[in-house]
């Protein structure tokens, strides 16, 4: 199940993300289905947005059966989400910005203390231990590390790097050696991401 709405499928890049999804789920022969939510910039806010996940999560549930599949484009729902799937069955993908604390330590009574925090693996050994004892072993995903974390450190270094060097051709590869040094242990990958016309946006 995909859950969003419409101004979130207005941005290209998440309704990329949905129609890969849809594909993929028809070429594995799995039922894709979309689900509109409130938006968390609606009338109702955040919170009657996560009040939605966490009044209708049990219900379609209910209906799908605990092998369902979620994924929310919008990571103010996550942690509702988690904590339903964890309480009824369900399996969690992964954050739209992937986290271990993307949602896990509110939904899942995860605390930190000081010596853990900004400490990757402790933090994931932490909140995989959670998952486990809420019976989600197999059933929740996320990364290794914080995206938006990595993405910072990684980004910083490919500017500081560039700034010393003078180079200013910045390569897919540049850009995954510099995510690789944020992520000890971790390593990167991807693509460039093409257009609607098939042009390699860089």
């Amino acid at each position: 199940m995909h859950i969003s709405f419409p101004r979130h499928l207005s941005y290209e890049t998440l309704a990329r993300k949905r129609a890969i999804m849809e594909q993929t789920a028809k070429d594995l022969g799995m039922e894709y289905i979309e689900m509109s939510a409130p938006d968390p910039l609606s009338d109702v806010g955040v919170p009657g947005s996560q009040q939605f996940i966490l009044e209708q999560v049990p219900n379609w549930i209910k209906k799908y059966g605990k092998d369902i599949a979620f994924f929310a484009t919008n990571d103010a729902q996550t942690e509702p989400l988690i904590k339903q799937i964890a309480a009824y069955g369900g399996i969690f993908v992964e954050a739209e910005l992937p986290s271990p604390t993307m949602g896990y330590p509110g939904a899942l009574g995860v605390e930190f203390t000081d010596d853990e925090k900004g400490n990757w693996p402790k933090i994931l050994e932490k909140v995989e231990k959670s998952v486990i004892a809420a019976g989600g072993s197999g059933r929740m995903g996320t990364w290794t590390y914080s995206y938006s974390f990595a993405g910072v450190i990684g980004l910083t270094d490919l500017a500081i790097k560039s700034i010393e060097s003078g180079d200013r051709d910045f390569t897919l590869d540049k850009l995954l050696a510099s995510l690789d040094t944020a992520t000890p242990g971790s390593k990167w990958n991807g693509s460039l991401m093409k257009d609607n016309k098939g042009v390699e946006v860089s």
